[in-house]
């Protein structure tokens, strides 16, 4: 999720700034702020390092899908930047991330669920769905293996065999999250 930094190619979505404690929103202003101003300045001291940081996240994404192409596993989840990350959100992101490096939606689902099992070794009891298998079931509107922006729109996450509306969770946390 670097790319994210310089400067941030999509801003955050409003339901991730709507969960944000006032405090973690301004930081993350703030940060994206003076990224993106540097990042436009050619007289800024870090303008020749941001360009070089642009090309560079340009040549990991292209890394990446020739390294999965090539046959090496290739594992998801998002980093922690900026003070926008937010647990679930930023997992989504990821899968859209990598979309954008040339992944296609199936690919990258399979990237986020079934790699991170079978390289833990435990694609027997995690990764996928299956009898005896433990898996979080998301529910989404619309087709993420057609638009993975799908993925955003979620109406029903099942854990442990339990189903929770997505907006009543979210909006139990408005404003919460980022509090120290």
């Amino acid at each position: 999720m670097w790319e994210e930094l310089v400067p941030p190619k999509h801003p955050l979505a409003a339901r991730v700034l709507a969960v944000l404690s006032p405090e973690a929103r301004k930081a993350y202003a703030a940060k994206t702020e003076m990224l993106t101003r540097e990042s436009l300045d050619a007289h800024s001291a870090s303008f020749d390092q941001t360009q070089r940081f642009k090309k560079m996240i340009q040549l990991e994404m292209q890394f990446e899908v020739a390294f999965a192409r090539a046959g090496g596993m290739f594992l998801a989840g998002p980093d922690g930047v900026v003070g926008g990350d937010v647990a679930g959100f930023g997992d989504q992101r990821e899968l859209e991330l990598l979309v954008e490096a040339g992944f296609t939606p199936v690919e990258a689902i399979h990237i986020a669920t079934w790699n991170g099992a079978k390289f833990l070794r435990q694609e027997d009891h995690i990764g996928s769905l299956g009898v005896d298998k433990q898996a979080d079931i998301v529910i989404v509107r619309g087709d993420p293996t057609r638009n993975i922006r799908d993925v955003e729109q979620v109406e029903v996450v099942f854990k442990d065999g339990v189903g929770y509306d997505s907006k009543r969770l979210i909006e139990s946390v408005r404003g919460l999250v980022g509090i120290r």
